[in-house]
């Protein structure tokens, strides 16, 4: 009996920390969209992951960039609601500001880790294709050639 208490809660420890941690680098996975926080993520996956969308920027919620990032000239609300779009249909709003959605699954692949437990990846969408170029053509997000590395738009 013990034993299996033991093993149930080493099952429980790792989901968790499958849900905490990035997708690696490299990894097909697939997201469910269920919240957006701004025009470059996070994406909030039914999955579990947590995407920063790879090889652009956007502006912060606040209208900033980042230190050292390209900047935009599209407003932060505008960005977040255009990658809504492109990923499904607005809900809502969470408590903590960002949008929920709820939109088909997604095709992504992890760029490895986005900065805390967010995995930076190239999504397509059967909504909006490929997520990073589409912000891009919409002149709602920068390339980031950092992080771009050869990317291709189709």
């Amino acid at each position: 009996m013990q034993r299996k208490q033991i093993r149930r809660g080493n099952r429980f420890f790792m989901f968790a920390f499958l849900l905490l941690a990035a997708v690696p680098a490299g990894e097909a996975f697939i997201c469910t969209p269920t919240a957006v926080w701004d025009g470059d993520g996070p994406i909030w996956c039914e999955e579990g992951p947590r995407i920063r969308l790879a090889g652009i920027a956007a502006r912060e919620m606040d209208g900033s960039c980042s230190l050292r990032h390209p900047c935009p000239d599209a407003t932060a609300i505008a960005a977040r609601d255009a990658l809504v779009r492109l990923i499904g249909q607005k809900t809502g709003l969470g408590p903590h500001g960002h949008v929920t959605v709820k939109g088909p699954a997604m095709r992504c692949l992890s760029n490895g880790s986005g900065g805390g437990n967010r995995t930076a990846a190239w999504c397509v969408s059967p909504i909006g294709g490929d997520l990073s170029c589409a912000m891009v053509g919409m002149k709602m997000a920068e390339k980031w050639d950092r992080y771009w590395r050869g990317h291709r738009c189709r």
